[in-house]
């Protein structure tokens, strides 16, 4: 699942894509009602492709985990994230069977869950595709072969070279020293 340019912003609730920037900070659209604001970049935001969920044996992209989510329920919503800690805790652990339970709270479940639901209701809980990256990259490598090689001497060389000398410059005022 790609969340890169989404972001969580602590203080306000659901996801943000990062639409532009400003001076001190960044223009915001909201994924639920699709209002554009502007956080500053005091506000502590969050960005999901940065965050990693602890396992035993490695911290595990929060990509991935989204992704075993949509798996798990066929591209449909999944248990709502109000559900009771026991509840959450044997959801997490069908979708992720070695999360460490003692660094990942019930609050970061809860999180995951939902922002998984409100990916799932704005259409971004689609599969990946990584056919389409090798795809890019092909076309990528035909553009770069077509592309005319450089000639030894760029036109702003030349240019410097035939430009006309400069006018002698003007004698400055010599400082006269006591001895």
């Amino acid at each position: 699942m790609n969340v890169e340019g989404i972001i969580s912003v602590s203080g306000k609730p659901g996801l943000f894509k990062v639409i532009g920037q400003t001076k001190n900070g960044v223009i915001v659209e909201s994924l639920i009602d699709g209002k554009k604001s502007a956080m500053s970049s005091t506000s502590k935001m969050s960005a999901l492709q940065d965050i990693a969920i602890y396992t035993y044996t490695e911290e595990l992209p929060l990509a991935d985990v989204l992704d075993k989510i949509r798996v798990k329920e066929g591209g449909a919503p999944s248990i709502g994230h109000k559900s009771s800690a026991a509840v959450l805790s044997e959801y997490f652990k069908e979708i992720l069977a070695d999360y460490d339970e003692d660094r990942v709270y019930t609050s970061d479940i809860k999180k995951v869950i939902s922002w998984y639901n409100t990916l799932q209701k704005v259409g971004m809980a689609v599969e990946t595709v990584e056919a389409s990256s090798d795809e890019s990259s092909e076309t990528s490598k035909k553009v770069a072969a077509k592309k005319p090689a450089k000639t030894k001497s760029s036109p702003k060389s030349a240019a410097k070279s035939k430009a006309k000398p400069k006018a002698a410059a003007t004698p400055k005022a010599k400082i006269r020293t006591k001895k």
